[in-house]
């Protein structure tokens, strides 16, 4: 059965379709969104099954699959990273953004989404449809970029070509407009410093 393909307004999302979205994830549905930056397939974090499924589409092992979570906000953030206060402050000003933070793994990180990895990646994307998802799913949802075929694009911007590409393989492929085709700044504050590990949409330099 193939995905259902979902328009939903970049800027006023409709409830009736978050909702939709949602009951996707609580049954361990697959999906692809759009963020801030480019479009990401993801689902829940507490649907083990969804997240192996997940990198089965990506073609990468679980064990060295690297997920970053998408956040409402920062008050999901302490749930699932240990976060020093200076960290707190420069991701307090720079999110919601295009800023990919990996951050120390705390308790509440679950086994099955990290594979004994003692670091998390977490994003508060600058886009409402994801942030809406995660706030009526109640906890962060999986995130990982997805890639074109064609190296030299390495970023599909048109959900149509996504949903053609993934319509056998996922559950719901959201059209919410063009996507962007520059992936998020990744910054690695796991020692309590700030190191940029991959250039992208984001300057962190202005909020340091």
């Amino acid at each position: 059965m193939a995905a259902e393909l979902l328009k939903i307004h970049p800027q006023n999302p409709e409830e009736r379709k978050i909702r939709k979205v949602v009951e996707c994830l609580k049954e361990g549905g697959v999906i692809i969104y759009p963020t801030d930056t480019v479009y990401g397939i993801g689902c829940d974090i507490h649907k083990k099954q969804a997240v192996e499924r997940l990198c089965r589409i990506k073609g990468v092992e679980p064990q060295k699959a690297r997920l970053s979570f998408i956040c409402h906000d920062l008050s999901h953030i302490a749930e699932y990273a240990k976060v020093e206060t200076p960290i707190f402050k420069i991701m307090k000003k720079a999110l919601p953004g295009p800023f990919t933070f990996i951050l120390p793994a705390n308790s509440k990180a679950p086994d099955g989404v990290l594979y004994k990895r003692n670091t998390v990646g977490i994003r508060v994307p600058d886009n409402p449809i994801p942030r809406m998802i995660v706030q009526q799913l109640g906890n962060p949802i999986i995130t990982s970029s997805i890639h074109d075929e064609d190296e030299i694009i390495e970023y599909t911007t048109d959900p149509e070509e996504i949903y053609e590409r993934f319509k056998h393989l996922v559950d719901i492929v959201i059209d919410g407009g063009a996507g962007n085709n520059v992936p998020s700044t990744i910054v690695d504050c796991s020692n309590g410093e700030i190191e940029v590990i991959r250039e992208g949409a984001g300057d962190i330099s202005m909020y340091l």
